[in-house]
């Protein structure tokens, strides 16, 4: 049996084809993949992701658990209503997720873990917060969802209280903000402007009508994963896993090696790694012939060695192929990837392919 979000109904009525995703039911589109990638880069588009994991740390102890859990230091978020992005390695660097930090308060946090690792997740904090003052309360009763695009702020304030909107006026990128029972949050997973908001379960279905009715346009799975490709956003399970350190998937931002003190799970592994000096990495493909990368093909280098495509897809924008790939450090401008038994040639760049809706790559 499927899990289903409280945006199920809202879901069918608007005729969306439902798939299963990691155990949950979920709208793959609305009818057009195209016209929704494309609404979230010019104008504005909505998404259901409640069926991510959302758990706040709370305690005295909070802010000394996140730094010796993450990657990243919590101890660079400067203020509360402030975010971070990291990595949570076990201990040979190898990433458990990835996720966003929210500091809500001195002694309160909040967390948004992928669904695809929920179990595994929470098992692990769940074990490695014992010995501190802090305790952790996963939120089953909150849903959330995202308007993404240069105009989903404008549009998403038409639709709230006089006091939500005066409040989100005013976020920079990654910041956060708790107002009238509901989180919002500068942050989101299209390489667009936008918002995620957290609501009470019984409030979202209202919520999620009204952005509609607002000219937010619902969209689904499919025009997120061909978003968050073009704006080189990595999907755990596909670019990165528990064999892969962040070191190793282009992620190198969010480890922080100062102070050593902080002595982070995994940081003596990525240490090491740093010193020695990584044999793999993450690139951007492109691909101008009319053939589409996927994921699990393999990339070949000249000098004979092999890579592997991760996420491969069409690019709405770009309109050709583009891929992240985890290729040995020697390769160059240029490999071949073999797709149905016939290769390719693709240029190697970086894995970002579009920023702000215009492409970072040369036609």
């Amino acid at each position: 049996m499927l899990s289903k979000t409280p945006l199920h109904a809202n879901h069918t009525k608007l005729n969306a084809r439902m798939v299963d995703f990691h155990g949950w039911e979920m709208p793959l589109h609305y009818g057009s993949q195209l016209k929704e990638h494309q609404v979230v880069r010019e104008d504005a588009g909505l998404f259901d992701v409640s069926h991510m994991t959302v758990v706040d740390v709370l305690g005295a102890g909070g802010r000394q658990f996140l730094r010796h859990l993450l990657t990243n230091d919590v101890d660079a978020l400067e203020h509360t209503g402030r975010a971070l992005y990291t990595c949570m390695c076990n201990e040979h660097g190898g990433i458990i997720d990835d996720l966003i930090v929210y500091q809500r308060a001195p002694d309160n946090y909040r967390l948004v873990l992928n669904s695809a690792t929920r179990a595994e997740d929470l098992a692990w904090i769940r074990d490695t917060i014992q010995g501190f003052s802090a305790g952790l309360q996963e939120r089953n009763e909150l849903s959330m969802i995202a308007a993404q695009g240069p105009e989903a702020i404008r549009k998403v304030m038409k639709a709230l209280s006089p006091a939500q909107a005066d409040a989100i006026s005013t976020l920079t990128q990654f910041e956060c903000v708790d107002v009238d029972g509901w989180f919002f949050a500068r942050t989101g997973y299209t390489g667009e402007d936008g918002l995620e908001i957290i609501v009470p379960q019984d409030e979202v279905s209202a919520l999620w009508d009204k952005l509609v009715c607002e000219g937010i346009e619902p969209c689904g799975l499919a025009a997120r994963d061909t978003l968050r490709l073009e704006a080189g956003l990595l999907l755990y399970g596909q670019d990165m896993d528990t064999t892969t350190s962040p070191l190793e998937s282009g992620l190198a931002w969010t480890v922080k090696l100062e102070p050593q003190d902080r002595d982070f799970i995994g940081m003596g592994a990525l240490l090491s790694q740093k010193q020695q000096g990584i044999k793999r990495k993450l690139v951007g493909l492109t691909l101008k012939d009319r053939a589409i990368m996927r994921p699990g093909q393999q990339v070949f280098l000249p000098d004979g060695t092999v890579g592997m495509i991760t996420s491969g897809t069409y690019s709405p924008t770009l309109q050709h192929s583009i891929a992240l790939a985890r290729v040995p450090c020697s390769a160059g401008e240029e490999v071949m990837v073999d797709i149905r038994g016939k290769q390719y040639k693709a240029l190697v760049g970086k894995p970002r392919f579009v920023k702000n809706g215009q492409p970072l790559w040369e036609s």
